[in-house]
């Protein structure tokens, strides 16, 4: 039987753009929940601030899934910044290059009950100073594909080159990765969103973002495509 999905936001993002992922993932056979953040649950962590609210929401979820699904594992998905998150949720080291996280409760590590993580349009390095402490504290401390007992699988969508004359694509590419002239999801390069061991894919014409005119992570044939490779 397949293991219980847990699906965890981008960015600033709320449950409510990921229904749609869910209803796909649950017609292929994978039951699917979303860690329930609304948009102002993010705001602690502008600027570059700790994201142990949103580790401890996903926690919640989680144990929650193991328990309504009476199993011992799930699938973690994390679209954009949620799958270096996800990356810190599974650790075994305290989350402590913030001050003010020093005194607070860490979720126990969650390596033993995710089976496989599945990141989607991700940033996994970037040169934006605001996300640095918390990129940095990930890929110091899990490079790569960090855990073997964890199946990591990284996808990314080719759909937009960038250009000069797209400012915001060129321009995100550029702080994500140091080259605007590459292609990517229009927000994340292609280059930026794969880890070192784990199994890399890249999605044609899959953009970063749901909208009603283009395909994206969440759209039904793209699960369809992606979700061959949870457990």
């Amino acid at each position: 039987m397949p293991l219980p999905t847990v699906i965890l936001p981008g960015y600033l993002a709320s449950a409510q753009p990921y229904e749609e992922m869910a209803t796909a993932l649950t017609k292929q056979g994978f039951p699917a929940v979303i860690v329930p953040l609304r948009r102002r649950d993010w705001l602690p962590t502008v600027g570059g601030r700790s994201v142990i609210n949103i580790v401890q929401a996903l926690d919640a979820t989680a144990q929650r899934m193991m328990v309504d699904y009476g199993c011992n594992q799930i699938n973690l998905v994390g679209h954009s910044a949620g799958g270096w998150i996800a990356r810190i949720y599974l650790g075994e080291m305290p989350y402590d290059v913030h001050q003010s996280d020093r005194d607070r409760t860490f979720p126990r590590p969650a390596r033993s009950h995710v089976k496989t993580l599945v990141t989607l349009g991700t940033p996994h390095i970037s040169q934006e100073r605001w996300t640095r402490k918390n990129l940095d504290f990930v890929n110091q401390t899990y490079p790569g594909a960090f855990y073997d007992d964890v199946s990591y699988v990284c996808i990314a969508g080719k759909a937009v080159e960038g250009k000069r004359s797209d400012w915001f694509t060129f321009n995100s590419y550029k702080l994500t990765c140091g080259d605007g002239f590459t292609w990517g999801d229009g927000v994340v390069p292609v280059s930026a969103a794969h880890l070192a061991g784990a199994a890399n894919h890249v999605l044609d014409q899959v953009m970063h973002s749901p909208r009603i005119d283009q395909l994206w992570y969440g759209s039904d044939s793209v699960v369809a495509k992606w979700s061959q490779w949870l457990t």
